[in-house]
C-alpha cells in the first residue's frame, strides 16, 4: 500500500482502451449537473454504452470520469464541436493528462522514436521503458508481467485509434489537423500537445503564428 501511495502511476488503463465511440455517446451525461445520477443509471440500463457486461460498463465509466476530470470543462465545450479527427486527438490529450504512465510512454519512447531514424514503434520499445520505470518505482516493479504487457498493448491501441500508429507496419504518423483544431492547446498553454501529435518544430511554429 505504501508503494502505491508514493507512486504517480496506475495500471488503470488496462481496463479501458481508447473507446472513442463509447466515450462520445456518454460525454453529454458527464456535462449535466446531475451527472452522477445519470451515469449510475447508464451503468444499470445500458442505453448508450451498448456494452453487455455491467461490470465492464462500470469500469468504463470510472475511467471515462478520470479522463473527463483531467481537463477543464472548457475543453469539453470545445470538444463537442470538433470533427472526428480532432476529437480523437482531443481524447488522446485527455488520456495523456489522466495517466502519467501513458504520458511517460509517449514522451520517453514514442516522441523519441519519431525524432529518430527509425520512425516505428513496437511493444518491445514500451516494455523496455517499463524496465526503466520499474527500476525507479517500487509500485510499478510490483506489477505482474501480464499487467505490464496489457498496459503496453492498450497504449499502442490508443495510438492506433488516435491515428498516430499505422496498424500493419507499426509506422508512426503525425496528426495533420487544421490549425484551428489546435487552438485550445496553444491558447491554454498546453502547446506540448502539438509535439505529442508528432508535429515537427517548424509545423508547431507555423500553427502558433496562425493562432497567436
Amino acid at each position: 500500500m505504501e508503494k502505491k501511495m508514493k507512486s504517480p502511476y496506475t495500471a488503470a488503463m488496462t481496463g479501458c482502451g481508447f473507446l472513442y465511440n463509447e466515450f462520445i455517446r456518454v460525454l453529454p451525461l458527464f456535462m449535466e449537473k446531475n451527472a452522477a445520477d445519470l451515469l449510475k443509471e447508464e451503468v444499470s440500463n445500458n442505453r448508450l454504452l451498448q456494452v453487455n457486461s455491467q461490470k465492464a460498463r462500470q469500469r468504463f465509466i470510472t475511467e471515462f470520469k478520470r479522463r473527463y476530470n483531467a481537463v477543464p470543462l472548457s475543453f469539453w465545450t470545445n470538444f463537442v464541436n470538433m470533427n472526428e479527427a480532432a476529437q480523437r486527438a482531443g481524447l488522446l490529450y485527455a488520456i495523456l493528462k489522466a495517466y502519467k504512465l501513458a504520458f511517460d510512454f509517449h514522451f520517453n519512447v514514442t516522441v523519441k522514436r519519431w525524432n529518430s531514424v527509425d520512425q516505428t514503434l513496437h511493444k518491445n520499445d514500451i516494455m523496455r521503458e517499463f524496465s526503466e520505470l520499474s527500476s525507479r518505482d517500487a509500485f510499478v516493479d510490483s506489477w505482474t508481467e501480464k499487467t505490464k504487457d496489457k498496459c503496453a498493448s492498450q497504449y499502442l491501441t490508443i495510438l492506433r485509434q488516435a491515428g498516430l500508429l499505422q496498424e500493419k507496419t507499426d509506422e508512426l504518423l503525425p496528426l495533420h489537423l487544421e490549425a484551428s483544431d489546435f487552438e485550445y492547446y496553444v491558447r491554454s498553454g498546453e502547446d506540448w500537445f502539438l509535439e505529442a501529435c508528432l508535429l515537427y518544430p517548424y509545423e508547431v511554429n507555423n500553427i502558433k503564428t496562425q493562432l497567436l
